[in-house]
Parts: C-alpha cells; structure tokens; sequence
C-alpha cells in the first residue's frame, strides 16, 4: 500500500510516517517512480508506535525496545522491563516537579488575591 493509504487506515498524518522511517522505526520500499510502498503489517506496527508515543516514550527508546518486539526473548523481554521502569521513573520525577510548579503558581495566585482585596478597601 502506499503511503496515503498506510496513514488512513493507522489513523496518523503522512509527515508522522515519514518521520517514523526517518527514525528507524518502520521501512517501506520504494517504486521505481520512488514511491513509499509498505506491507500489511505495517498498519499494525504503526498503531503500536502510537501506543508507545502515548505512553510517553521517545523516539530513541521506541528504538531501544524494538528488540523485545522484532525478536522476542527473556533477556530482550527483561531489557525491556527495565528500559520502561526507567522511563516511568522519569515520568514520575517529572509529575513531582510539575506538581511542585503547580504549587508554587497556587502561591502566587494567593498572594495576588489578597493583594488584590486591599485595593478595595483603600
């Protein structure tokens, strides 16, 4: 199928797909015109590159996880275990720092609310 089809039906933009081969994560051949030409499959690899993407992973770690997924084993099955403890550990360090913001930004909006009630009352 080509490329316009391939994003129709895993329901993503043809810059997305284009960025997926640019990154390693899904090939196609190429007609002789250079058209994009992918398999059956690649419907579904696409749909699983999405699921990776909303769960947060980056390109570079989709990358690192492939392995667990292309050639399924315990050691790429446990590699990828960690790989993903490690990524959610991140993710959990970053929602800390976020809430933290949060926090930091209920503060100020305190301040100026009762900064804000004298000016009434002048």
């Amino acid at each position: 199928m080509r490329i316009g089809e391939l994003a129709a039906r895993a329901g993503v933009s043809v810059r997305a797909l284009r960025y997926y081969e640019e990154q390693g994560l899904l090939t196609s051949t190429r007609s002789a015109s250079g058209q994009r030409h992918y398999t059956e499959d690649a419907v579904e690899r696409v749909l699983f590159l999405q699921g990776m993407y909303a769960a947060g992973l980056s390109s570079r770690t989709i990358t690192e996880l492939l392995p667990c997924v292309e050639s399924p084993s315990e050691e790429t099955s446990d590699a990828a275990l960690v790989r993903m403890a490690e990524e959610r550990d991140r993710l959990s360090a970053h929602i800390q720092d976020l809430i933290r913001t949060r926090d930091a930004l209920d503060g100020l909006m305190a301040t100026n609310r009762a900064y804000h009630e004298t000016l009434g009352t002048g």
